[in-house]
């Protein structure tokens, strides 16, 4: 059994933190409100430690709106299969074509029901704002919320950490250039696809200071 970890973020946000370094999984989140989306469900093997993170908050796993998926890896998107209409999901058309390619019929491919562009996006009554930062696959966004100052990055960057660029489809040159776009929004939350939340505004700034003076020197 995985271990699980439930962390009430904020009110309205939860986050199910990957905790067995045993096995590569991905960080969930979780947004709570008129409409309830969630960020990166991780593997389809592995989804029973969101599954049960949601029925300790007493959430149906059936009552999600939206699955959205930061970027195309199975360890953070395979786990959207699991899910029905009238759930919808979402991701960026450059990374579904990007796993297309990569998957061929060797590997059965959600279809989203419509795909994430740079911008606003609007959730019901929440507002979003889309961001394209490839690098870690071609691709990837991050998604901002700007009533909140949270930033959910996928795997762009860490707590003193980034995202890998020697995959198919990674770019040092493009990382960097996501990171520097994202650090400009002056968030309050950093939200990582793995490892632990950053938060605070004056964490956040130190955190991206770190990465640009130690991991920017090997891009």
């Amino acid at each position: 059994m995985p271990s699980i970890m439930v962390t009430k973020i904020f009110d309205g946000l939860y986050g199910f933190i990957w905790q067995d370094y045993r096995q590569n999984n991905c960080n969930s989140y979780l947004i709570d409100a008129d409409k309830r989306i969630l960020i990166d469900p991780g593997h389809s093997h592995l989804f029973s430690h969101v599954e049960q993170g949601l029925l300790s908050l007493r959430i149906d796993p059936l009552s999600i709106d939206l699955v959205l998926i930061t970027h195309a890896h199975p360890d953070h998107m395979e786990a959207s299969l699991l899910f029905k209409k009238p759930t919808m999901l979402t991701m960026s058309e450059t990374d579904f074509a990007y796993l297309r390619e990569l998957a061929g019929d060797f590997y059965k491919l959600p279809v989203p029901d419509f795909f994430l562009r740079e911008g606003d996006l609007e959730v019901g009554s929440l507002q979003f704002e889309v961001i394209s930062t490839p690098g870690h696959t071609p691709g990837s966004i991050c998604l901002y919320w700007p009533k909140k100052g949270a930033l959910f990055t996928g795997d762009l960057v860490f707590e003193q950490g980034i995202g890998r660029t020697d995959l198919p489809g990674g770019s040092g040159k493009q990382l960097k250039e996501s990171i520097l776009k994202v650090e400009a929004l002056q968030a309050q939350y950093v939200l990582p696809g793995h490892g632990r939340v950053v938060s605070g505004a004056g964490a956040v700034k130190d955190n991206f200071k770190q990465v640009r003076d130690y991991w920017f020197n090997y891009l």
